[in-house]
C-alpha cells in the first residue's frame, strides 16, 4: 500500500500525496471552485482533476520536477528557466477567466492591506522599522495601471514542473483569476533573482524591473507574519526575510 505524504498542511487547507494522486482538503469550496475552472480554461498543461467529493478535491500527480524551492538551491538550464516563461507568457496571452484573481486586487485595497501589515510588522516587532519602510517604499512601484491578464496568483516556483525544457504542469490554481501579470514573473522568480533575465527571455517582452522588485518586496512583506503563524519559516536562508534584506 502506498503511503500517505503530508505536502503542506496548515489551518485552512491541507495537501496529502498517495501514490500518484494528491488530495487536496478545503473546506473554502469558493476556493475549490477557482481552481477546476482555472485548469478547465488555462491553455498551458495542468493536472487532471480525477474527481471531486467535498471537501476533498482529487488530481493526478504531473510528470517532471521543479526547478527548485524558495530557500533551497535552483536547478535547471537558463533553457528551461527560459521555457517557463514561455509557459507563463501563453497564460497570460489567453482569454480572460470570469473572476478577479488574487493578482487582481485594486489599488487601494491592496495599498490598505499593505499599511496594515507594515503597521503590524513593525508593532510586534517581527522586522525592524528600517527594512520595513525601505521595502514599502520599493513596494510603491505596483501602484500604477495595468492591463489585466489570465494570472495564476501563487506561480511559486514548486508550482512549475518540467522535464528538461518542457513544462509538463502547473498545479495549484486557487488563486487564479484577472490580475496583474507582473505578479506572476515576481512570485515565480522570488528568492531566485539570478534566473530573472532567463525567464523574461522566454517570456519575450519588455518587463519593468521596478515593478517586479515592488512585488518581491510587496509579496514578502505581505506574507512573513502568515508563514511563521502556520508552521513555516519565512527568516530561513534565502527565503522572505532574506528577500527583503537583499532590497537594502
Amino acid at each position: 500500500m502506498d503511503e500517505i505524504e503530508v505536502v503542506v498542511a496548515h489551518s485552512e487547507r491541507a495537501t496529502l500525496r498517495v501514490g500518484e494522486v494528491f488530495l487536496k482538503v478545503d473546506t473554502d469550496q469558493a476556493r475549490v471552485d477557482v481552481e477546476v475552472e482555472a485548469m478547465s480554461l488555462a491553455p498551458v498543461p495542468t493536472p487532471e482533476v480525477l474527481w471531486r467529493r467535498p471537501p476533498v478535491l482529487a488530481i493526478a500527480a504531473v510528470p517532471g520536477t521543479t526547478l527548485g524551492r524558495l530557500g533551497g538551491p535552483s536547478t535547471g538550464a537558463p533553457t528551461a528557466w527560459a521555457a517557463a516563461g514561455a509557459a507563463i507568457r501563453k497564460l497570460h496571452e489567453a482569454p480572460l477567466p470570469p473572476r478577479q484573481g488574487r493578482a487582481g486586487r485594486s489599488i487601494a485595497r491592496l495599498t490598505a492591506e499593505l499599511d496594515d501589515e507594515c503597521e503590524a510588522l513593525v508593532a510586534h516587532g517581527v522586522l525592524p522599522a528600517d527594512l520595513v519602510t525601505r521595502n514599502r517604499r520599493v513596494a510603491e512601484a505596483v501602484f500604477r495601471p495595468w492591463t489585466p491578464a489570465f494570472t495564476h496568483g501563487d506561480l511559486q516556483i514548486a508550482h512549475v514542473f518540467l522535464d528538461g525544457d518542457e513544462v509538463t504542469g502547473i498545479i495549484d490554481w486557487s488563486e487564479a483569476g484577472q490580475g496583474d501579470p507582473l505578479y506572476d514573473l515576481a512570485t515565480f522568480t522570488l528568492g531566485h533573482e539570478e534566473h530573472l533575465d532567463d525567464v523574461i527571455a522566454g517570456y519575450g517582452d519588455r518587463i519593468d524591473l521596478d515593478v517586479i522588485h515592488a512585488w518581491w518586496s510587496l509579496r514578502s512583506l505581505m506574507n512573513v507574519r502568515w508563514l511563521a503563524e502556520h508552521g513555516f519559516d519565512p527568516f530561513a536562508p534565502g527565503c522572505e526575510v532574506d528577500v527583503l534584506r537583499a532590497r537594502m
